[in-house]
């Protein structure tokens, strides 16, 4: 299927010449597996790091090197790649790079191409720390962000130098993420805000053990991703979870269900819509202990007490709101599926429901769900990919909002 805000794109990869060179092979076959359409454009210094034809084999297609070989694509045509972009992505980016970029020179395949296009443009800068940090460096960066241009900020790590400082390269995942989001930012859901909640809540029990449940959190931050491809500005409220924030969005961590309440309370006040994907625990020991309770012989009782509804107290908040606030639950159901979630819909007053087999859900690849919406609709969709349930989900959100606004 591919990722919807890559399909069918034309993604210029510029490629420089840093030893990260070898990571823009990997950008490229995610780009590419994502069902982009990937031209390369290389620097002679980046041909002797990696050969032309390791990105040939992976794009099927030919790779620009020469702005002078008569046979080739530029020579016909010197702005050929930068018309057919939709992104011109670089990666990496050498300092000397950025320096040509940042004064106007095109004097080969991937600064004549930045300089002729007017698609959005990606860079991903490469190189020793002192070279980062040099006000030269850092007045370059600040021409190109003026014009509009994304920089995907280098990482801490070890260094081509054996050095460990700033100047590493962004690895391909957050670079291809960074790639969704520009694409993304004029989509359907551009202009309208999307609070999205996800991952499990932690209730301590004392200061090493707490009550949780098996939820990974990979549905919210899919979620959160789709609505940000759409062009939402999203925020983010999310339990502990060993997954990676998606690019631009508005992150906020929290630990406990009230923790979690008192996030999506202040993140509603201005948005559009709420996707209620967090796995709250239900319940929280009435009195966490403030030290370890040690192991007796015998066994250990907790006294719980029940926590808030987050979504029915936030629905109810700005029941009379206009427009409304469009929200969507998820109900987590080992039996009685579709009868527990449309009564969950009608009980929080909800505008549709995703309901899923539990615990066959949890931390897996893909999932078969049923819908159902306010006015008593019930759809099973088929198997599905995360991926492929997200975007949907995503879609009947985009009807709402569009309907709610009009």
């Amino acid at each position: 299927m591919g990722i919807r805000v890559l399909k069918d794109k034309t993604i210029v990869l510029g490629v420089s010449g840093s030893i990260a060179a070898y990571k823009a092979v990997e950008v490229a076959s995610r780009l590419v597996q994502a069902g982009a359409r990937v031209e390369v454009a290389m620097s002679e210094a980046a041909t002797k790091l990696v050969a032309p034809l390791t990105f040939q084999a992976i794009t099927h297609r030919p790779v620009v090197t020469d702005l002078f070989d008569p046979q080739g694509e530029l020579g016909i045509d010197h702005v050929a790649l930068a018309r057919r972009a939709d992104l011109l992505l670089i990666a990496p980016a050498t300092a000397h790079l950025l320096a040509r970029m940042a004064h106007g020179l095109a004097d080969d395949a991937v600064t004549t191409t930045f300089l002729a296009t007017q698609a959005p443009v990606v860079v991903a800068p490469a190189m020793e720390s002192h070279m980062w940090q040099h006000p030269a460096t850092q007045r370059n960066l600040e021409t190109l962000r003026g014009w509009g241009v994304t920089v995907i900020e280098p990482e801490v790590g070890r260094l081509a130098s054996g050095a460990v400082g700033v100047g590493r390269m962004a690895e391909p995942p957050t670079i291809v993420d960074t790639v969704r989001w520009v694409l993304g930012r004029s989509g359907a859901l551009s202009g309208y805000r999307v609070v999205v909640t996800a991952g499990p809540t932690l209730e301590p029990i004392d200061p090493v053990r707490y009550i949780s449940n098996h939820s990974s959190g990979r549905m919210g931050y899919a979620l959160a991703r789709a609505a940000r491809d759409r062009g939402a500005a999203v925020i983010l409220v999310s339990g502990p979870t060993a997954l990676e924030p998606p690019v631009g969005v508005d992150f906020r961590a929290v630990t406990t269900a009230r923790e979690m309440l008192e996030a999506v309370v202040d993140a509603v006040r201005d948005a559009h819509a709420l996707i209620m994907a967090a796995a709250v625990a239900d319940y929280r020991p009435t009195r966490a202990a403030e030290q370890k309770i040690k192991k007796g012989e015998g066994g250990l009782s907790l006294q719980l007490s029940r926590n808030p509804d987050i979504l029915a107290e936030v629905v109810a908040r700005y029941a009379d709101r206009t427009p409304p606030l469009i929200s969507i639950g998820f109900a987590a159901e080992t039996e009685n599926l579709v009868e527990n979630a449309r009564a969950k819909l009608k009980r929080k007053g909800l505008d549709l429901i995703v309901a899923n087999p539990v615990p066959a859900t949890f931390g897996a690849e893909g999932t078969q769900v049923t819908l159902i919406d306010r006015e008593g609709n019930v759809e099973p969709w088929p198997p599905l990919s995360k991926e492929e349930l997200t975007e949907r989900i995503v879609d009947r959100l985009v009807e709402r909002l569009h309907q709610a606004r009009s």
